[in-house]
């Protein structure tokens, strides 16, 4: 099977359009019909690294048509970029960190530092380690 032809069968296995898969990785669905039109061109290994994540199927088996077409559970879990995993249980917890995320790059340090005050004035503990600088006034 062709690097071409594994591209298609992963896309195709994902029960998605050459437009979604396109959108998916950052690239127009001519890119994709080109990786997958027998005269096209090989991905970059960054793109062919987020076709096989957003397809589902092991990055060797899309690069080289080695080993398996799917990922197993646990290559799945190692196939998570360790910067975007959240291990967060608590759902409260989840939406400070995802607002967090959303916040514009400048206003992020005031917002930490007001989620700072209101756990100093909750427990009457004054903030450790925390950055000397500017305090917002609550």
């Amino acid at each position: 099977m062709t690097p071409q032809q594994r591209i298609r069968l992963a896309r195709r296995h994902a029960g998605m359009s050459q437009a979604a898969l396109g959108a998916a990785v950052g690239v127009q669905r001519s890119a994709v019909g080109h990786w997958e039109s027998a005269q096209g061109k090989f991905p970059s290994v960054a793109h062919l690294r987020e076709v096989a994540l957003v397809t589902g199927v092991q990055f060797e088996w899309l690069a080289t048509g080695r080993g398996k077409m799917n990922l197993s559970a646990d290559t799945e879990m190692d196939s998570v970029a360790a910067a975007e995993a959240l291990l967060v249980d608590d759902p409260l917890e989840l939406r400070l960190i995802v607002a967090f995320r959303d916040t514009p790059t400048k206003s992020k340090a005031p917002l930490v530092e007001i989620a700072e005050q209101l756990a100093e004035l909750r427990t009457g503990r004054p903030r450790a380690n925390a950055a000397k600088g500017p305090r917002v006034v609550l």
